[in-house]
């Protein structure tokens, strides 16, 4: 288990294992997030808008301007 020590300034270095484990690079954030336990996890907290490429597949076919209005008001009137 990688390990790593708080410096006298409260710092510490996150051991390269786990920085690649978790696609963290210079200039990244991370939160300390508390669990019900007590514990802690830490967790990315900031990605490049670039990992969101591919989330959301292309459409078979594109959408036209006429099509999201009338799927707007559908939705809005409960249609």
């Amino acid at each position: 288990m990688p390990t790593a020590t708080i410096t006298t300034k409260g710092q510490i270095t996150i051991p390269q294992k786990v920085r690649l484990d978790m696609g963290l690079t210079p200039g990244d954030r991370v939160d300390f997030v508390r669990m019900d336990d007590g514990h802690y996890a830490v967790v990315p907290a900031s990605h490049s808008i670039r990992a969101l490429k591919g989330i959301v597949p292309r459409p078979d076919k594109p959408v036209s301007l006429e099509d999201m209005q009338a799927a707007i008001l559908g939705e809005a009137t409960g249609e």
